[in-house]
This record gives structure tokens, C-alpha cells and sequence, in this order.
């Protein structure tokens, strides 16, 4: 792609986070908050991007519009662009008032602010996206296991990196939290599948969303040698950020694996779990627990290999064993005979020389979830690097 192309797209997602941003108005302080739809079932959700966001936020929205589509009676309503904390209750609260009968909040940050508004309406159903607490009753906690095609992503990287001649990649980070260090772990463990001597750099840049930031972050990466780069955020700035010869693997929405640079898409399709949720709020048989899925519910997807998707340039022409190991990977992924468990099986050992797990020995769901210095009853926990992963581990001190 030329240059000024890629200048081109790189504006426009700018410009989308700084236009969507000033949508906002003063009702209910600085957001717009919508009102339920009388003799509908009413879904809210929230989000802490623009819901055209081309990652976390749009995946969540392509799910709420499929929802409200395919479903009975349903009304659905978002609210974009909230920042974590305080903003976060405010929302969350005025939603409640509104009368909304479901309220999914999508970010790690809204956890605590669900969980306080939860206790106030006991009539009214609230799940978060991503963290880990729950009440037993009305509030919940939803996450899938994008481990599962990080590790594929990771073996595919792998392997373009070692026919690229260099074995040299990049891991850009959001927070120093669970989530980003199992993402990054199972990315590591997967390009150790197809390139065993190659080695992972790693840059956090602290935003889930911030167009330019992770367009800096990915210049860094590339900058300093990576020849492919895999993003916790939100858009597909390391494929855009790719210079010519080097790659960049996008995440969260199958819609942003746009350019050739792009070497696939780790995505999500929650309209599956949405839709089954909402029918059990609205039966009543819904309770506030901890629900983890895998690949087998179909809410994953790894762009290129699933139904009806066409390979990248960049990974079209990768060995044939390769893409055979992917392949048959996924296929036991969807068939419910390969987990999260699998992912983090035995023998792995950290980047200071430490065994993490001896071998055939496997993660627990606390593991996966947890550190240690934020309260979790863990065992292992997830505060590791793996082996190949030449970043320090990040400071957890606020």
C-alpha cells in the first residue's frame, strides 16, 4: 500500500476517536444517556471507545445490532466513549434510573463501578466484560478465551518471522493486568511452536484506545527490529504502522484486517453469548456467576481460517506444515477438544529461567485470571514472562 494511503487511513481513525468524542452532550453530565423503549425487553451497554472504533468497541456493537435484530422484542441502546472510574458509575447508575432490564459494561476498568451500581438495583441484571468479580445474583462476569487464537496468532508469527529471516517480534501491551500478560504469554507459546529461537519484545502504552499512541507504539516495535507485531488495543495500527517487508496482526474485530500488511485478525463475535444472556435475564433464569468460554461456542475467530474467509497475502504464502498446524489446531479448538488448559500446559518456563509448569501440568481458571499482589487466591498466577519474551516484567505499582 503507498505511503499516503496509509497517512490517509491513519487520519481517518483519528479523526473518528476526536469526532465521536465531541458527540457527546450534557444530559446526565458530560453523556448522552438513552431511554428504554416501552413493551421491549431494554439492553444497555457501555463502552469505553467509539462504537465504530474498527476493534474492542465495534466487535461489542456488530453484537448488540445482531442482537437486537434477531431477537423478539428487544431494544438495545449504548452509551460510548466513558472513561473508567467515576465516569464509569455515573453512567452505569443513570442507566439503572433509566430502567434498563440488562446492562453489559465492556471494559476492565468499569468492574468495581458495575459492581457498586449492581448493589443498588437488585432488579436489574449487570454484566461485565472482562474482570473478575461477580455477586452469586444479579452481577456477573463474561470473558472468552482469546488465549486460544493469541497461540494460533503466535504460531503464525512465528513462522513469517523465521521465512522473513527474522526472528525478531513485538507484543504491544495495554495495561499491566492479567488479561494482557495471559494475551501476550499465549502469543509467546505459540510462536515458539513454528519459530523456536525467536524472541518477543514488548511495549505498554497504558490505553485501550488512543489512535496515536498505538500508532507510536507500533513504530517503537517495528523501529527497534520486529518484523511482525501482535496489539492488545483497539485499532489496527500495527498493520497500518508496518513498514514494506514487516507485518502487523490487528485484534478484537474481523473488519480490521484491511491492508496486505495485515497478517490476521484475533477477533470476537459475542452475539452468540449476548443473545444467550439476554434470553435468560428476560426468563429469569440468569444468575450472576463466572462464565468463561472457549472457541467451541463460536464467539472466537482467527481471520483467514474461519468459514467463507480468504487468507492474507502474508500468510498465503507461510509452509504448508504451518498453516496445516494452525489449521488442525483451530479445528480441535471448535471442536471443543483443545482449551485454555491446553494453551497453558506444561513444560513452561519464564524468562528468568523459573519452571512455571512442569510437564502435562496446567493453569487454573484463578491462574489465568489472577496476580497475587492484586488479591487473587491464585496458585501460579499469570505476573510471568514467558521464555522468550525479553521485556521486564511491568511495575503493578499505581
Amino acid at each position: 500500500m503507498k505511503k499516503q494511503t496509509i497517512l490517509f487511513i491513519s487520519v481517518l481513525f483519528i479523526l473518528a476517536i476526536l469526532l465521536t468524542g465531541c458527540s457527546q452532550d450534557a444530559e446526565e453530565g458530560t453523556y448522552q444517556i438513552p431511554s428504554p423503549v416501552e413493551g421491549k425487553y431494554n439492553v444497555a451497554f457501555v463502552y469505553v471507545g467509539p462504537h465504530d472504533d474498527a476493534g474492542w468497541s465495534q466487535s461489542h456493537d456488530v453484537a448488540r445490532l445482531y442482537a437486537e435484530e434477531n431477537m423478539e422484542d428487544v431494544h438495545t441502546a449504548y452509551v460510548e466513549n466513558v472513561a473508567e472510574g467515576a465516569d464509569a458509575e455515573q453512567v452505569v447508575r443513570s442507566l439503572a434510573r433509566k430502567g434498563f432490564d440488562v446492562i453489559f459494561t465492556t471494559s476492565f476498568g468499569f468492574m468495581d463501578a458495575t459492581e457498586i451500581v449492581a448493589s443498588e438495583f437488585p432488579d436489574i441484571d449487570f454484566i461485565h466484560i472482562s474482570g473478575y468479580k461477580a455477586n452469586g445474583e444479579n452481577f456477573g462476569n463474561l470473558m472468552g478465551a482469546m488465549e486460544d487464537i493469541k497461540y494460533l496468532a503466535g504460531m503464525l508469527a512465528g513462522s513469517r518471522a523465521k521465512m522473513d529471516g527474522n526472528p525478531k517480534l513485538g507484543y504491544m501491551a495495554t495495561f499491566p493486568i492479567p488479561e494482557e500478560l495471559r494475551l501476550g504469554n499465549a502469543f509467546a507459546l505459540g510462536v515458539q511452536k513454528t519459530c523456536p529461537e525467536c524472541t518477543i519484545d514488548v511495549r505498554f502504552i497504558n490505553t485501550w484506545h488512543d489512535p496515536l499512541l498505538e500508532q507510536e507504539g507500533a513504530e517503537s516495535l517495528f523501529e527497534a527490529g520486529a518484523q511482525v507485531v501482535m496489539t492488545g488495543a483497539d485499532t489496527p495500527a500495527p498493520a497500518i504502522a508496518a513498514p514494506e517487508g514487516k507485518w502487523g496482526i490487528t485484534y478484537d474485530y474481523k473488519g480490521n484486517c484491511t491492508v496486505d500488511a495485515c497478517l490476521t485478525s484475533m477477533y470476537w463475535n459475542w452475539a452468540p453469548e449476548y443473545m444467550r444472556i439476554i434470553e435468560a435475564s428476560r426468563e429469569g433464569t440468569w444468575k450472576g456467576g463466572w462464565e468463561y468460554f472457549d472457541a467451541d461456542t463460536g464467539a472466537l475467530g482467527l481471520y483467514g481460517f474461519m468459514e467463507g474467509e480468504e487468507l492474507m497475502p502474508g500468510v498465503a504464502d507461510l509452509p504448508e506444515e504451518d498453516l496445516n498446524l494452525v489449521r488442525d489446531l483451530l479445528a480441535q479448538m471448535l471442536a471443543g477438544e483443545f482449551d485454555r488448559f491446553d494453551v497453558f500446559k506444561g513444560p513452561i518456563t519464564d524468562n528468568q529461567g523459573n519452571q512455571v509448569l512442569a510437564e502435562d501440568v496446567s493453569l487454573e481458571q484463578l491462574d489465568l485470571d489472577g496476580f497475587a499482589e492484586f488479591g487473587s487466591e491464585c496458585t501460579t498466577c499469570m505476573y510471568w514472562w514467558n521464555e522468550n519474551i525479553t521485556a521486564e516484567l511491568p511495575s503493578l505499582e499505581e
